[in-house]
């Protein structure tokens, strides 16, 4: 913000000195011009009037030593000429073709074209500038003939020269002015805007030890720190509050439960058989309402704290959860399989992939007819890593799986035993963890979820690696009749 600043108020500063000085330093140099045309013009008709006398009075001698006097004084040449053009006294030598052509010069031909003015012309002789001035000399009626006058302007030019020197100087002392006072403002200004920043970065980490400064900066700022100080402390009570009945729920919810499963256990050999069906839909009540309490205390555990993603492998996460699954998965007589290349690391919020890869596999065994399989497969995209896991389930609508991610919401024909919570604890993990999570047809029926996140692992050539190939199988009778909903439909 200190830079934007001093660029702003220099660049200010440099537009405001370009609009001053510019016009000014042209304005100077035209007066110095017109100022050296007039001393010339004054000059040629000091000498013009010398000269009429002069010749009126027949002393051409005299002429010649005040043509000489003058071109000396004004450091330049000076000619009178009769109204033929032949050089009547001149300060320098002239040669045969210059004197023969004295008369078709422009200025001394103005001159003697009605004696009624004078013509100024500039010229470059030898690599100087010369500034040439002609007017008539007249002695009462009669045209006596011309005065030629050429004085240089190096001088001239020097003093321009130098002008716009001191006005770029000028304009340098200016700017580093400037400068210092805006580096002085803008540090003044920045300051408690970076303490702002300090002390956001210090909240979104999760706590806020150092309040912003509310003493420094213009009014706006300070305004503006104690608004942020106050919105902190709010939100560091709301963090609190929702910590403390995380950890109060946690043990107020499922101690009674465990003890309620406990005393439905002990019941079971004292309950007649025509009542076991009630007895054994009571504890699988119980069992969904811990997994859902379980459900409600991660979203909230997660949701309390700002979760930094860090580098996870993949590989070995997918097969240590398929490892954990397999025998579960034998048991319900489906398959599970792990395909795909190695995809390497990941940023992901330290123990979401297992989470999510929990929830997916959990939700897969329980829609997933026997004889079928659930795949999960490992691919290397342009965008990232993904994570599929699909089975061959009756899969879900296209609005079902818009609102699979909602919390507490399940599929109208999904299998009894579900909470709602699985998939949205699926897509909040994914989203910490700067990833993706979506829900697609499987290819041959069922469901595929997808999780993306970002890869550490570098892209092969191009950044399209070579496509690993899905599984495709026929969904069994079963799988076509069945009332389940797919991935995450018990859960979702």
């Amino acid at each position: 913000m200190t830079q934007r600043l001093l660029v702003s108020y220099l660049t200010l500063a440099a537009l405001v000195l370009i609009c001053l000085e510019i016009p000014l330093g042209y304005v100077y140099s035209a007066a110095e011009r017109e100022r050296a045309t007039n001393a010339a013009h004054e000059e040629a008709e000091s000498i013009a009037d010398y000269a009429s006398l002069s010749l009126a009075y027949g002393r051409p001698e005299e002429l010649a030593a005040q043509v000489a006097a003058c071109a000396k004084r004004i450091g330049g040449r000076v000619l009178v000429v009769d109204p033929s053009g032949t050089p009547l006294a001149t300060s320098h030598p002239i040669d045969a073709d210059e004197r023969a052509g004295l008369a078709k010069r422009a200025e001394i031909s103005a001159a003697l074209l009605g004696g009624n003015g004078a013509d100024v012309r500039t010229s470059s002789i030898g690599g100087v500038n010369w500034l040439s001035v002609a007017v008539p000399v007249r002695h009462g009626a009669t045209l006596q003939g011309a005065v030629r006058l050429i004085v240089p302007t190096d001088a001239v030019a020097r003093d321009v020269h130098q002008v716009w020197l001191g006005l770029a100087l000028g304009g340098v002392g200016v700017l580093t002015a400037v400068g210092t006072v805006a580096f002085a403002l803008a540090r003044w200004i920045g300051g408690p805007i970076r303490e702002l920043e300090r002390a956001a970065r210090t909240l979104a980490g999760g706590s806020l030890t150092t309040p912003a400064s509310v003493t420094t900066g213009p009014p706006e700022v300070r305004v503006l720190a104690a608004t942020f100080n106050r919105t902190a402390a709010l939100l560091e009570h709301l963090l609190a509050s929702q910590s403390a009945f995380a950890g109060e729920a946690s043990h107020q919810l499922k101690t009674p439960l465990a003890a309620l499963r406990l005393r439905l256990d002990n019941l079971e050999p004292d309950v007649p058989p025509h009542l076991r069906a009630n007895l054994n839909a009571a504890m699988t009540e119980t069992e969904r309402l811990a997994r859902m309490v379980e459900g409600l205390l991660s979203l909230a555990r997660m949701e309390e704290t700002a979760l930094t993603p860090e580098p996870v492998d993949l590989d070995e996460a997918a097969k240590e959860r398929v490892y954990a699954w397999g025998g579960l998965y034998e048991q319900h007589g489906v398959r599970l399989l792990l395909l795909g290349d190695p995809i390497g690391r990941a940023l992901a919020v330290p123990g979401a992939v297992e989470q999510i890869l929990d929830n997916l596999l959990s939700n897969s065994l329980r829609v997933a007819p026997m004889g079928s399989t659930v795949t999960v497969f490992r691919r290397l995209r342009g965008s990232g890593a993904e994570l599929h896991v699909a089975d061959q389930g009756p899969g879900m609508t296209a609005e079902q799986r818009r609102r699979a991610f909602d919390r507490f919401w399940r599929a109208p024909d999904a299998p009894k035993g579900g909470t709602g919570l699985g998939l949205a604890l699926v897509q909040r993990l994914t989203l910490a963890s700067g990833g993706e999570a979506l829900l697609l047809p499987a290819p041959g029926g069922g469901l595929e979820a997808v999780i993306r996140l970002q890869t550490l692992t570098p892209r092969r050539a191009g950044g399209f690696p070579l496509p690993i190939p899905h599984p495709r199988r026929r969904p069994t009778a079963g799988a076509k009749a069945g009332a389940g909903a797919g991935v995450g439909a018990g859960d979702a």
